[in-house]
């Protein structure tokens, strides 16, 4: 595994819905001091459940984000990942079982904490059937197509295939664990 230090001062962490991605960021941005970047945030609507912005208004406040010198930005937007890997010096991949991450979008949305990490400020969260879909079915396979966007970036990149990994990687680096 490749020492912390490594990725540089803008990272992206990158995996399927409910994989870690948020937890992750805020553990690193505590870490690191650096600023976390919550992609879902600047997607929708704050007091939402979960409402998107208009295409161009998310485009604007990404690319705005991104130009900031040091953060740590989770979350994927696939068609928003060229300009997002021109400005990254490090990766992180994190994927794990769909029943795993099924399970934690059921905890997370029934609970419905706030203080979660990468919460969406005012959001009444529901349990939606396109989201079980999308977690148990849809993106059961989107870590093989960001590992190669990974790969093709040339970033040097750290990948937690599995729960116990990522857990690894919070010992490894000495993360706190806001879990």
């Amino acid at each position: 595994m490749l020492p912390l230090h490594s990725l540089g001062e803008r990272i992206v962490v990158l995996g399927p819905s409910n994989a870690g991605k948020s937890t992750l960021a805020v553990a690193l941005s505590k870490k690191l001091g650096f600023p976390a970047i919550h992609l879902d945030q600047l997607k929708h609507l704050p007091n939402t459940d979960w409402q998107q912005r208009p295409d161009a208004e998310f485009t604007a406040l990404h690319d705005a984000a991104i130009l900031e010198e040091q953060w740590v930005m989770d979350g994927n937007y696939s068609r928003l990942m060229p300009q997002r890997f021109a400005r990254a010096t490090g990766a992180i991949l994190l994927s794990s079982n769909h029943w795993l991450r099924l399970g934690r979008y059921f905890k997370r949305t029934l609970i419905n904490r706030s203080d979660r990490a990468g919460h969406l400020e005012g959001a009444q969260d529901s349990i939606k059937w396109e989201m079980i879909h999308w977690v148990a079915v849809r993106t059961r396979d989107s870590s093989l197509k960001y590992a190669q966007a990974i790969r093709q970036s040339g970033l040097p990149a750290v990948e937690c295939g599995t729960a116990a990994a990522l857990n690894q990687l919070y010992r490894t680096w000495d993360l706190p664990t806001l879990r």
